[in-house]
C-alpha cells in the first residue's frame, strides 16, 4: 500500500477530497460496509446540517431508545428526493421501515401526518424483523448518500449519481444521509436487500441499480452486505461472488470465521449448495490528512488469499 502523506508526483493531494484520494491511491472499498440490519428511513426535504439526523429524530424519540435500536442493529436515516431541496415545516412525512438479513428481506411505507409520529411506531418491532406496519413495498429502493455537510465527497460525488438514477429509477431513488465510509463515495444502499456500494459514478451506479431491481447483486464496487457483522465475512462473500458468478441476494452468506493468523481469518461462506473456506488477511492503511475533508484517511484494507471448497465433513 503507498504511503499516503506524501503524495505522488503531480498528483495535488492535498486540494482533492478524501474519496479521490483514496481512488488515487488504489483504496479498494471491499469489507467495508456499514453494520445495519434494518432500516428506518425518514423524509427530511430542505438543507441538512451535519447534525440533521440527531436533531431530526432527538425531537421526538428519546436518546436512550434511538441508541437501544443502533444496538440492535437498526440504521435511522433521513431521505429526501434527488434534484433542488426546499425546506418545508409541517405537514405529511413520508417514512420505510425494513429489514434485511438472509432469507428475510422487507420493506413498508407509512404516511404519517406529523414527524412526531414516529415516536409511536413499534421501531423494536422492526428491528426484530416483525412486519405489519405499512404498505408493503414492492422492490428496493436506492439510497444514495449526498450528505455534503458531513463531507464534502458525499455531495460531489453523491449527487450525479442520485442524479442519473433518478432519471434511470424514477420513484425508487432517495438521497440518504451519511451511510458511513466517505472515503468511498459516490455510495449506493440498496434497501431492504442489504447491500452498500461504493466508488461509483453515474455509469458504474446505473448498473448496480438496474442489477438490484432485477434481485441480483453487482459484486463490482461492493463494499459489503450489512448484515454481516464485520469485513471479514464481507470481504470473504464478494471474493466467492467473483468466483463463482452467483448473484442471487442470499445466495452467498458467510456462516463462520474461524481463527488462522494475527492478520488474517479463515472464514467458511456458503454459496450454491456449496461451502467454501476463504483466508481473509486484513492490513492497517497509512494515515493521511492531504485532502480538502475534515478527517484523515485510513486505506486499512481486507485482501483475500487461498480458496478451497470444504466437504461436507469439513464444514460440519
Amino acid at each position: 500500500m503507498p504511503n499516503l502523506s506524501g503524495g505522488r508526483e503531480g498528483c495535488p493531494l492535498a486540494s482533492s477530497g478524501c474519496a479521490t484520494v483514496a481512488r488515487l491511491l488504489g483504496g479498494n472499498p471491499a469489507g467495508s460496509a456499514t453494520f445495519m440490519t434494518s432500516w428506518l428511513l425518514v423524509e427530511q426535504p430542505g438543507a441538512w446540517s451535519a447534525t440533521a439526523l440527531e436533531t431530526t429524530l432527538g425531537e421526538v424519540i428519546p436518546h436512550d431508545r434511538i441508541s437501544a435500536l443502533r444496538e440492535a442493529g437498526m440504521r435511522p436515516l433521513l431521505v429526501r428526493r434527488p434534484g433542488r431541496h426546499t425546506r418545508t415545516e409541517g405537514g405529511p412525512v413520508t417514512v420505510f421501515v425494513g429489514y434485511g438479513r438472509p432469507g428475510e428481506h422487507w420493506l413498508e411505507r407509512i404516511e404519517l401526518t406529523d414527524r412526531s409520529q414516529v415516536a409511536d411506531l413499534d421501531l423494536e418491532a422492526v428491528a426484530r424483523g416483525e412486519r405489519g406496519h405499512g404498505q408493503p413495498v414492492d422492490g428496493p429502493l436506492l439510497l444514495v448518500c449526498t450528505h455534503g455537510a458531513k463531507d464534502m465527497c458525499c455531495a460531489v460525488l453523491g449527487r450525479p449519481v442520485a442524479n442519473a438514477l433518478a432519471e434511470e429509477q424514477p420513484g425508487r431513488v432517495w438521497e440518504v444521509s451519511h451511510v458511513g465510509g466517505d472515503r468511498w463515495a459516490g455510495n449506493l444502499l440498496v434497501v431492504p436487500d442489504g447491500y452498500l456500494h461504493g466508488q461509483l459514478g453515474p455509469a458504474e451506479a446505473t448498473l448496480v441499480a438496474k442489477r438490484a431491481v432485477l434481485g441480483q447483486v453487482c459484486p463490482d464496487h461492493l463494499r459489503g452486505r450489512t448484515s454481516a457483522v464485520s469485513g471479514w465475512e464481507q470481504s470473504a462473500e464478494i471474493a466467492i461472488r467473483q468466483r463463482t458468478g452467483l448473484t442471487g441476494v442470499d445466495d452467498v452468506v458467510a456462516v463462520e470465521v474461524r481463527p488462522d493468523r494475527d492478520d488474517s481469518r479463515a472464514v467458511v461462506v456458503a454459496a450454491g449448495g456449496q461451502a467454501y473456506e476463504v483466508i481473509v488477511r486484513h492490513r492497517t492503511g497509512v494515515a493521511s490528512d492531504d485532502n480538502r475533508c475534515t478527517g484523515h484517511i485510513a486505506l486499512a484494507a481486507y485482501s483475500v488469499g487461498d480458496i478451497r471448497t470444504l466437504t461436507a465433513e469439513a464444514v460440519g
